[in-house]
């Protein structure tokens, strides 16, 4: 199967709705990853709370913030719109989905960006 990693600077929110949605969706047609320069001590607390109540998916047990070290090396990179430059992998993007990035902001925002990540692994 083909992996697809999702690329975001700190690997705590998007790349991780985005990793969490594949696996979710797609799970049985590639190997879904995400990952970052940088970590977190956890993944935005928004987003497992609305992961859960929206697809009843708990990103907390299955996933993690990481580095680009930590996961194989991608067959398809996508970045998720760093709006700080995102990070370097080793490889070429093959992907910009320019989300923006909704941590500090209310539920509506999380929720559009949510429906625009599903879309974009629907298209996948």
């Amino acid at each position: 199967m083909k992996r697809i990693a999702f690329i975001c600077v700190h690997n705590s929110c998007r790349s991780q709705i985005a990793e969490a949605l594949g696996k979710h969706l797609l799970g049985d047609k590639f190997d879904f990853y995400s990952a970052g320069t940088e970590t977190k001590p956890q993944i935005n607390q928004d987003a497992v709370r609305l992961m859960k109540q929206l697809y009843n998916i708990d990103m907390e047990k299955t996933q993690y913030s990481k580095t680009i070290d930590e996961i194989p090396t991608p067959d398809i990179a996508i970045s998720m719109g760093c709006d700080v430059g995102c990070p370097f992998i080793d490889k070429g993007f093959d992907d910009d989905w320019g989300i923006p990035d909704p941590t500090g902001q209310n539920d509506d925002a999380f929720y559009k960006v949510i429906e625009m990540i599903k879309q974009k692994v629907l298209e996948l």
